[in-house]
């Protein structure tokens, strides 16, 4: 008889879910309860909403859970004249949801705000912005629940994690740093959260808080366009794993550490180089599969080599767009 993935080291055993209980076809109307600026400061660069919908009475309504992600089907049409295809968005909720029963539904929105190069032309990005001009009541399409990987294991308490955000891509670590709380803290948790400046960092007040509450979770920041009060240096995510190196270093050297990254592509590759750099042999290999002809040299490592040369583990979980 096989073992349970959790009775082999480092191996997590996949949490249990449910997916598309309700089909693009067929979406379900959920209403905003909620709307509220997340950025750590009101002169952030973006314009980032943390959105709360009541999604009871739905089928997604207790069966979504924390690292999914959930479709929003904005209405009109196109510049073609065909129906707006839906957009996924990471849930922000625990999997009790903000409400503790499952029915109110989070999410983390970044406006869209670009310009055309070709033709100098205004773009705005027609999801985000529908969703970050709703106002409490509104109605809203949604499908899903999406996605089976980028959750935590059905034994919390059999690991500990690291984890790397940019941007939005901290809306499913609020998620599991929401189940993990509801399970007493468990595990030893370090949350490194990147941004350009200061006033884009996202939920911080919220992290800081717990992380005061929690001697078992640590939470770091990274900012990469201004000096941070605990070093003179500019930060990308990758380069905590150098200045906590001393906390760093033997808790991803244990088999119970698993690793989850979420964010802006290309975050991944810095992650790697650091991680080659800090770990050696079994350590390494805990996380990354490596082809001999680029294991002697992870500072020429690119985006382009993952996965055929530079491939994840079942240890380590990547979400990047």
């Amino acid at each position: 008889m096989e073992a349970p993935a959790d009775a082999l080291p480092g191996i997590p055993t996949p949490a249990t879910v449910v997916q598309h209980l309700i089909s693009p076809a067929e979406p379900a109307i959920a209403r905003v309860v909620k709307s509220e600026v997340c950025t750590a400061g009101r002169k952030a660069a973006g314009f980032v909403r943390h959105v709360e919908l009541d999604v009871s009475g739905t089928p997604i309504a207790g069966k979504f859970r924390a690292g999914q992600s959930f479709g929003v089907v904005p209405p009109g049409l196109n510049e073609k004249g065909k129906p707006h295809k839906l957009r996924l968005y990471s849930i922000a909720s625990p999997t009790a949801g903000e409400d503790g029963q499952g029915n109110i539904l989070a999410t983390t929105v970044k406006r869209t705000i670009d310009e055309d190069w070709k033709d100098h032309r205004l773009f705005l990005g027609v999801c985000s912005n529908y969703l970050c001009d709703l106002h409490e009541g509104d109605e809203v399409m949604i499908t899903g629940p999406a996605g089976k990987r980028f959750v935590l294991p059905e034994n919390l308490a059999a690991h500990d994690y690291v984890l790397f955000a940019t941007g939005t891509g901290i809306a499913p670590f609020r998620a599991m740093i929401g189940d993990l709380l509801a399970a007493g803290m468990p595990s030893r948790v370090t949350l490194i959260m990147g941004t350009p400046y200061a006033t884009d960092l996202l939920y911080d007040d919220y992290f800081r808080a717990r992380a005061d509450e929690h001697d078992n979770f640590t939470y770091l920041t990274a900012v990469s366009r201004e000096r941070q009060d605990d070093t003179d240096e500019r930060l990308y995510v990758q380069d905590r794993l150098r200045t906590h190196a001393d906390d760093l270093t033997p808790m991803l050297e244990s088999d119970r550490t698993l690793v989850y990254v979420c964010g802006i592509a290309g975050m991944e590759i810095g992650i790697f180089r650091e991680m080659a750099t800090m770990l050696r042999g079994p350590a390494l290999g805990q996380y990354l599969t490596i082809d001999e002809s680029v294991s002697a040299n992870p500072a020429a490592w690119e985006r382009k080599m993952i996965p055929r040369q530079i491939k994840p583990t079942k240890r380590m979980f990547l979400e990047v767009y």
